[in-house]
């Protein structure tokens, strides 16, 4: 099985001087759970290289197993540090697509060009789709085959209100990711905030936090199984 995963390129966040980029746990975990299932993993982003980790994913108390192996895992860190411009990807090529989160792709991956043109091809192909974190919020402009927003009528989870306010950045965000969803016509729900909520929806996957990354992978690679 061929997985494609999409991170971030946006490095800004908000106006406040800091850094964001993608959040590391939600890259690693996810990744080890596709590469010991066997698949093989293309990794891309908007503008191709290395992409911007969070400065906060990679604090000591941010760390797992998983990003402890991927620091230990020489393979994986070149392979992240050239990612794939998304412009040159070939949707028809993977079987499955997952986007990690943390807050760049709520600014460039929500409405950027390329990820929009894939994930309709992956609908229209009837191939799964996953998101974690702020990630489902590549899904606010895709359509599906009848030109609905693709998550109307969706149940679909992503990074609550009260995540984005218990991490002080509700007046830092472009908009909170929670109510684009439900303006989006999104069945949306969550669980315990910082707990693992993962819901699939016929081929969609969405989990609400970092905490979710390892089961919303797992889900993915039981997706592709039934295939």
């Amino acid at each position: 099985m061929k997985v494609l995963m999409v991170l971030t390129s946006h490095d800004k966040l908000g106006d406040t001087g800091k850094r964001t980029g993608f959040w590391l746990e939600e890259f690693a975990a996810p990744y080890y759970v596709l590469k010991d299932a066997g698949a093989d993993i293309t990794l891309a982003s908007p503008a191709g290289g290395q992409p911007p980790i969070d400065p906060k994913s990679d604090e000591p108390d941010a760390q797992t197993a998983a990003t402890e192996r991927f620091k230990d895992d020489d393979e994986a860190r070149l392979q992240l540090a050239n990612t794939h411009r998304l412009a040159g990807i070939r949707p028809e090529e993977y079987d499955a697509v997952f986007y990690p989160g943390g807050h760049g792709p709520l600014w460039d991956l929500y409405d950027n060009a390329d990820s929009i043109r894939l994930l309709e091809q992956f609908v229209t192909a009837s191939k799964p789709i996953a998101a974690v974190c702020h990630a489902p919020a590549v899904l606010l402009n895709v359509r599906s085959g009848a030109g609905d927003p693709l998550v109307n009528g969706k149940r679909v989870t992503g990074f609550a209100n009260s995540e984005e306010e218990g991490v002080g950045l509700t007046d830092v965000v472009p908009y909170l990711l929670e109510d684009r969803l439900k303006e989006k016509g999104g069945v949306y729900s969550k669980g315990d905030d910082w707990s693992s909520y993962v819901l699939v929806d016929g081929k969609l996957i969405t989990g609400q936090n970092p905490a979710s990354s390892e089961q919303a992978a797992r889900e993915l690679v039981k997706l592709l199984s039934e295939a």
